[in-house]
């Protein structure tokens, strides 16, 4: 770990977790500009994006200056020792600008690309869960719990979720449906919660398309300390994002893998 304990680094993300909820707390909910990062469609970013990301930046630049940092607002800064910060400063922006508290904070530490630990944050809830191989957390002020995850087995008892079925595109639009289909209930519009839900022993499976590494990175670290699993739709690494499905039981992550099959990249 270049000479530091992962402890430590818990310690670290959960401080960069302090400081953006400080950082972005005063915008919620209280009006706030937003800009439209492209020209050909929406894709939004705010006061609050650039607030937390900045923050974060600020304290890793002190105390972990030959770390890289991944972030979604600013140019990445290259690592000196094969270890870098990817960090998402508001995962789930039109949540936030609309007033809906399912957008997250998300906080990893990627280790020669393998996320070891990772940090999700909903300041307005001040529910917090974190992941490694120490173990996972569920924690609100006082009260905390250990993550689990449910543990279903069969696709026809689960409860699923996708943020967007609109983001699904040729071929995965008829897996996710065959998915769909053969679940208890589907659950939309959760961003990063869903799979904090996961792990905490809510929902039963994630099944997105379209992430970038710092909308995944640190919720690796998190379902897998629950018990869950998660990859690709290959049944790959997760860490670069694209095609993600995140499962409660390896018999129900078995189960949707052959539903996406024809549908993975």
């Amino acid at each position: 770990m270049s000479g530091y304990a992962l402890n430590d680094d818990l310690i670290l993300a959960h401080r960069l977790a302090d400081a953006a909820r400080t950082a972005i707390q005063p915008f919620f909910r209280n009006g706030l500009d937003v800009t439209n990062k492209l020209s050909d469609g929406f894709d939004p970013v705010t006061q609050a994006d650039r607030a937390s990301e900045t923050v974060m930046r600020q304290i890793l630049e002190e105390e972990r200056p030959d770390d890289g940092v991944i972030g979604e607002e600013f140019a990445s800064r290259p690592s000196r020792n094969g270890r870098n910060w990817v960090l998402d400063p508001i995962d789930g922006t039109r949540a936030f600008i609309t007033g809906l508290p399912s957008w997250m904070v998300l906080i990893a530490l990627s280790v020669d690309h393998e996320p070891v630990l990772g940090v999700a944050d909903q300041p307005f809830t001040r529910e917090r869960f974190s992941g490694s191989s120490l173990g996972g957390l569920w924690r609100r002020d006082a009260d905390q719990s250990v993550l689990r995850s449910r543990k279903t087995t069969q696709l026809d008892m689960a409860y699923i979720s996708t943020t967007d079925p609109g983001l699904f595109e040729g071929a995965e639009i008829s897996a996710f449906e065959r998915v769909r289909a053969h679940c208890r209930l589907c659950r939309y519009g959760l961003d990063a919660y869903a799979y904090s839900m996961l792990a905490l022993g809510g929902l039963d499976a994630v099944i997105e398309s379209g992430l970038k590494p710092f909308d995944i990175q640190a919720l690796i670290p998190i379902v897998r300390a629950s018990g869950g699993v998660i990859t690709d739709w290959r049944g790959g690494s997760a860490a670069d994002g694209g095609q993600v499905v995140a499962a409660a039981s390896a018999a129900l992550h078995a189960e949707i893998l052959e539903h996406l099959a024809d549908a993975a990249v």
